[in-house]
């Protein structure tokens, strides 16, 4: 604001000069096409685990009015109140639990995935800038944008790595990607993946992740397909997710040859009171336990990447609940994470959504 006044009451020769070519030659340059960048985008996750990261972590990702849908007024003295005063050191031993040498898992195998969809496609000839972000934490949105940017990419394809659409995770990283474009005077052409929930790609990545889980350790009596859960009044107001995630169980399911009563959907890592989609994860391996099933397998189908959800809540938590109430095997079937299929069907998923766009030399 300052410079802009300082133009209009100064002599020009008083201004500092053009960064850049005179914006008013009467013969420019041809313009390039400019370059084609790729930004994939998962939730996030505490940089450590220790109480102080986790509650930065919590603080952004619970903030975010997309996710926690309760008046600002009412919400936010309770977060900044209870919610980030006991959960970060509760959550503490868990996350602990689950770190790799490397890391957060998340973020090791979104990385992994992220430099895989880069060499796959500069193996099929594409001059594409691959970046990874998250959306609550670092690398951040703004940061990827930023990289790119200086990678001469004018034109951005976001993938976030959620294969069903939902308000609180798809559509908050539009608005933040959105937003960051917003301050930008010369804007890059912008692209999205809604959603990829019924992908033939993604789907054959699941199943065979599941097949040749099987092949080495033999079926259970069940699969149980898991999926992050959502409030009922979610889907009430529209969202898409719940009839995304059963079309992917369905799909997946007939993929897999297994018929619908050895198959069960259900909806895990619920938050808060309000009633959640159904059936709910652990109650129902302990019904399951108490029916007699006494081997189960659970794959979660909506995490492209492990992290806590998975690795404690299911492979840990979820398993104690079964065998507690009477089952004899559980077994938790891995994320796609860097499986070679599903790093192929990714680089495929954004192969053809950059149709149109200048990502060959020459």
């Amino acid at each position: 604001m300052f410079l802009r006044l300082f133009k209009y009451l100064w002599p020009e020769r008083y201004l500092p000069e053009p960064r850049q070519a005179d914006p008013f030659d009467e013969n420019p340059a041809p313009s390039a096409p400019g370059g084609v960048g790729v930004l994939l985008v998962n939730l996030g996750t505490p940089d450590a685990a220790t109480p102080r990261d986790i509650r930065r972590y919590l603080a952004a990702f619970l903030s975010d009015p997309r996710v926690i849908e309760i008046p600002r007024y009412l919400w936010l003295p309770i977060l900044h109140g209870m919610v980030l005063a006991r959960r970060p050191r509760r959550l503490q031993p868990r996350y602990a639990g689950i770190w790799m040498e490397e890391g957060s898992p998340l973020m090791v195998y979104s990385r992994r995935q992220a430099e895989g969809v880069q060499r796959v496609l500069n193996e099929r000839g594409h001059t594409v800038q691959v970046e990874l972000a998250m959306r609550y934490g670092e690398p951040s949105i703004a940061q990827a944008i930023d990289r790119l940017r200086k990678q001469g990419c004018q034109h951005i394809l976001t993938v976030p790595l959620y294969p069903q659409y939902a308000a609180s995770t798809t559509a908050t990283v539009v608005d933040a990607v959105a937003a960051q474009v917003g301050r930008l005077r010369d804007q890059p052409e912008l692209r999205f993946i809604k959603r990829f929930h019924t992908d033939p790609g993604y789907l054959d990545a699941l199943a065979r992740r599941i097949s040749d889980y099987w092949q080495a350790n033999g079926r259970p009596q069940k699969l149980v397909m898991s999926f992050h859960g959502l409030p009922r009044y979610s889907i009430e107001l529209g969202d898409p997710y719940y009839r995304d995630c059963l079309e992917t169980a369905r799909l997946l399911r007939e993929r897999l040859g297994l018929p619908p009563e050895q198959a069960e959907v259900t909806f895990q890592s619920r938050f808060g009171a309000a009633r959640w989609l159904e059936p709910y994860t652990e109650p129902t391996l302990k019904m399951m336990a108490a029916q007699g099933v006494t081997e189960i397998d659970v794959v979660c189908p909506g995490f492209v990447a492990d992290c806590l959800e998975t690795l404690e809540e299911i492979s840990q938590e979820c398993r104690d609940a079964f065998l507690g109430a009477g089952g004899r095997q559980f077994r938790y079937i891995p994320a796609l994470n860097d499986h070679p299929a599903w790093i192929e069907s990714l680089a495929g998923l954004v192969d053809n959504h950059l149709q149109g766009w200048p990502t060959r030399a020459g």
